[in-house]
């Protein structure tokens, strides 16, 4: 394969070097504008082992200039550095790389795997059973507003069946960043090449996800804020790791993915997927870093191990972790607790939009997410009906004195602040905006 590196350069590297460097996913598509070289110590490096290369940014800048929040969250200067063949390399390499004094990081691109809750195919919804949304109190909440279109929530995951009926007419800006060309695909379900804007999902956990945010309720409960957009962003392609189905992704690419959804207009991005740490920087810092910068809000999933495993995006500062709860209200085993958890939501044996314009029940926390993200979808979007705008603090002021708490502390390690609680909620951001 060509592989591919990431590089951090130090806040001293002259960008006389790299300035003409295009943007990664415009070099694939186009070799025309190939840079190939970068700076004199680096080039010498790879000329040592007769390496050639083509110099990329691994992000691309929102307007014609680097603005202030890219420029603070480092987005100018990290690289991808691509072989030009499917060269053999010595191990020593990424250490030579990281040695080199304009250089503040280095890694090779890798492969990360987010295990997806396995679904149940069904021929219709089971309305003898409780309903999530009472649970947590949507009816008092979709009174005041359903959530209106100007309010754009991003789905990052394995994409969505765009032409499933509970969300024809909800999407927007659709796109695909998976490519996982040169690497062993044989254990991959569906499409896993092409940069392009047709994230068709496959398997339907994105699906799942996106049903649960914004369905119109055709043949399903409707979705927790029917009147936002959704903006289906494919970041994850499916395999099989033994008897488990598994969402595997370049975390790079996810990164790539997350500022394509800050920079085309998202709001909020739910990400029902978890990355655990294996050496070098956390996973997708940096960029979560500028999201929350520009005031959008990331939703992700805890984890489903039951276990103190920190899970990525979950874990960083400033993101919103969501666990789940079962039918009750108790916290589900399966919660992985190890991210600092927000709140907890539905979780178990919820019903929403599958592949095909079939339907499914699914459990995890990957479930837990969108009923979070949606409510926070309803919260931006009255604020907005308003004139006002909510700050991601705001936001988190809310969640954390409305939820309903599972003991007599503060936060609980497992429940966070507690089960969100739509009516307390509401109440509270009606006095703080008034």
């Amino acid at each position: 394969m060509k592989y591919h590196f990431i590089i951090k350069t130090r806040t001293n590297f002259d960008r006389s070097f790299s300035e003409k460097a295009p943007y990664w996913k415009d070099l694939i598509n186009d070799k025309s504008k190939a840079v190939e070289h970068f700076f004199p110590a680096f080039d010498q490096l790879f000329k040592k082992y007769n390496l050639s290369f083509w110099l990329t940014r691994e992000y691309q800048p929102q307007h014609r200039d680097w603005s202030v929040q890219e420029v603070d969250n480092d987005l100018d200067r990290i690289y991808r550095v691509i072989l030009q063949d499917d060269y053999d390399y010595p191990d020593s390499l990424v250490k030579e790389i990281r040695l080199l004094p304009l250089i503040e990081e280095a890694d090779e691109l890798k492969v990360a795997e987010a295990q997806l809750p396995q679904p149940q195919l069904a021929v219709q919804a089971s309305f003898g059973m409780a309903k999530p949304s009472d649970l947590i109190y949507l009816p008092y909440a979709q009174l005041i507003t359903k959530g209106i279109p100007e309010i754009t929530i991003a789905v990052l995951d394995t994409g969505v069946n765009l032409d499933h009926k509970e969300l024809t007419g909800k999407l927007v800006k659709p796109a695909d960043f998976v490519n996982l060309a040169g690497l062993d695909t044989k254990d991959f379900i569906g499409d896993v090449l092409d940069y392009d804007d047709v994230p068709e999902d496959e398997v339907g956990h994105g699906t799942h996800v996106s049903g649960i945010i914004a369905s119109k309720g055709i043949e399903m409960d409707e979705g927790i804020c029917p009147g936002c957009k959704i903006m289906p962003v494919r970041v994850l392609a499916t395999m099989k790791n033994g008897d488990k189905i598994v969402g595997a992704g370049i975390i790079d690419n996810i990164n790539t993915g997350i500022k394509y959804a800050v920079d085309h207009g998202a709001d909020i991005i739910n990400m029902s997927l978890g990355i655990r740490h294996a050496g070098g920087g956390l996973p997708h810092e940096d960029v979560v870093n500028y999201a929350l910068s520009k005031n959008v809000t990331i939703v992700a999933a805890s984890g489903n191990d039951g276990t103190e495993e920190k899970y990525y995006p979950g874990a960083l500062p400033g993101v919103i972790a969501v666990g789940a709860v079962d039918g009750s209200g108790m916290v589900a085993p399966f919660t992985s607790y190890g991210a600092n958890i927000t709140v907890v939501g539905p979780g178990l044996h919820i019903y929403s939009s599958y592949t095909h314009n079939t339907y499914a029940y699914a459990t995890g926390t990957s479930q837990a997410s969108p009923f979070v993200c949606g409510a926070i979808g309803l919260m931006k979007s009255y604020a907005k009906q308003l004139g006002k705008s909510l700050s991601n603090d705001m936001i988190m002021y809310v969640l954390r004195n409305s939820s309903d708490r599972v003991d007599n502390h503060m936060r609980n390690q497992k429940a966070g602040y507690g089960l969100i609680n739509l009516t307390d909620a509401f109440k509270l951001l009606h006095y703080l905006i008034h």
